[in-house]
């Protein structure tokens, strides 16, 4: 009898006359899928992952991960993932549990956006000789500014301007808990911020003491579990996030297991060694915007008002949501969509519910703008950013600043495998395994992400010199510099775009 009758997704294999038995493959693997048999290497093929752990470090290039391409037949309708997952819930009466973002085939609109560029009548600007603004303030803003003279003749801002988190680039890591990920993870993205000029969000873990150094560049969250929250928690950052929800699983709590529980993170979080930490899906204390309000303004009293963030999933009636939020007093609005990463959610969660960051963002800024309090509360967008072009076209949707989640920890070496709430993360990201965290050197993969953030950077110069524009702001919420393709009529008017031609 076969212990299981879904077959394998990948086939690891070794070509016995380039291997040396040197065993790096077994040292690799955090799966176990290579074991010593005596003279060769034993191959446990239905662990593998296909992290490329042991493919980097093979000295001889001996190993190959392939796809099983007769793991069952072909079939339109009847998919690998259909079948496969249909057998185990029926082997074990659970949920597929799913690392990461959706891998579904959803279109990805900003594939299917351009930017405009400039050409004889409003010239283009050349960003290596002329200065391109890409700094972003993050908080509310006056709707009006007044000035006054000073005694020698200069002009002074009179208007008192709300606390402000000052970014120099448009971008922030999004939230992701020590637990979830590593401490050298976590200082990966730390280390990069400082330097960067940017932040780090801690995720719902606490703060670990090792990250105090950077707490100018540090927001600390409040989740549903409370997990590592008091105030001296609160006051180590520049600002606090509150999560509603979270763009890979709306509607759900979290769940860490206690395998991911040693004790640093146990201290962190103020729980016990080896237990599940479980965030309930809602907060107990907050069932209407009456009672976000009184959360946002304790935790701006415990924190001399500084900004507070609240971060929530995109679902289909987002823009009332986040104008309800504004109202309420929140100074940053997350937009989390739909293929934001996670350690772990239900495979029927991450993949079914939500909605894209791009129709958020545009019914979000539009209706904002309606309403006349887009200056009250700045904007994130969250939940698949890949590259420089995806966070331009964001800005232009309505953004103020943009998330880098999956992006940051593929510069770690990551390979988007899915496993991570497996804690057997071969390239010691998504893991509390000492031999596997040890893995990740932070000076090292810190200069990779501060490289992955400064091309982009350039890449966005580049872009605003195309568009003739010397300022990120000038392209925030700039529609007009947009135009579709490929895309039906009746999303275009809710991205509010104009087809490519028009």
């Amino acid at each position: 009898m076969f212990n299981s009758l879904a077959p394998p997704e990948y086939l690891a294999t070794i070509d016995t006359d380039k291997c040396i038995r040197c065993k790096r493959c077994i040292q690799n693997c955090g799966w176990s899928t290579y074991s010593w048999g005596g003279d060769r290497v034993l191959i446990e093929t239905t662990k593998c992952v296909k992290c490329l752990r042991c493919y980097h470090y093979c000295p001889v290039e001996a190993i190959d991960i392939l796809d099983n391409a007769t793991r069952f037949k072909s079939n339109a309708n009847w998919s690998y993932m259909n079948i496969r997952n249909i057998k185990r819930q029926a082997e074990t009466g659970g949920m597929p549990i799913t690392g990461m973002g959706s891998d579904l085939p959803y279109p990805v609109l900003f594939d299917h956006l351009l930017l405009d560029a400039c050409q004889v009548t409003n010239p283009s600007i050349d960003p290596l000789r002329e200065p391109m603004e890409l700094r972003t303030y993050l908080g509310k803003k006056p709707s009006k500014l007044e000035v006054e003279k000073t005694p020698d003749g200069k002009l002074k801002l009179k208007t008192e301007m709300p606390p402000q988190l000052k970014l120099e680039l448009p971008f922030t890591f999004s939230p992701m808990s020590f637990g979830s990920i590593s401490l050298n993870a976590q200082k990966v993205l730390a280390m990069a911020a400082k330097e960067c000029g940017i932040v780090m969000n801690t995720g719902e873990g606490g703060l670990h003491e090792d990250l105090l150094p950077y707490k100018d560049h540090i927001m600390v969250q409040v989740a549903s579990g409370r997990f590592g929250v008091n105030p001296d928690y609160l006051n180590a950052g520049v600002a606090c996030e509150i999560k509603i929800g979270q763009g890979a699983k709306p509607g759900i709590g979290g769940h860490l297991p206690g395998e991911k529980i040693p004790l640093q993170v146990a201290k962190t979080r103020m729980i016990p060694v080896g237990t599940d930490a479980l965030s309930p899906a809602p907060q107990h204390d907050i069932y209407s915007i009456e009672d976000l309000r009184q959360l946002i303004y304790a935790i701006k009293e415990a924190t001399n008002y500084k900004p507070v963030s609240i971060k929530i999933a995109t679902v289909h009636n987002v823009a009332p949501i986040v104008s309800g939020i504004v109202r309420a007093g929140a100074d940053i609005v997350y937009l989390d969509g739909f293929r934001g990463g996670t350690g772990a959610a239900p495979n029927i969660i991450r993949d079914h519910l939500g909605i894209p960051i791009e129709h958020a963002l545009a019914a979000v800024d539009d209706r904002l703008r309606q309403e006349g309090i887009r200056n009250e509360a700045s904007i994130i967008a969250a939940g698949g950013i890949r590259s420089s072009a995806d966070a331009a076209k964001a800005i232009a949707l309505g953004a103020d600043a943009v998330a880098m989640g999956t992006a940051a920890l593929v510069t770690m070496g990551c390979t988007v495998c899915g496993k991570c709430y497996t804690g057997n993360c071969s390239w010691g990201i998504t893991t509390q395994r000492p031999e596997l965290t040890v893995r990740l050197d932070p000076e090292i993969f810190a200069e990779r992400l501060i490289n992955l953030i400064r091309a982009w950077s350039h890449e966005l110069q580049e872009i605003l010199g195309a568009l003739g524009v010397n300022a990120i702001e000038s392209l925030r919420g700039s529609r007009e510099r947009l135009r579709g393709v490929g895309l039906d009529e009746q999303t275009l008017d809710i991205l509010g775009v104009k087809p490519a031609g028009r």
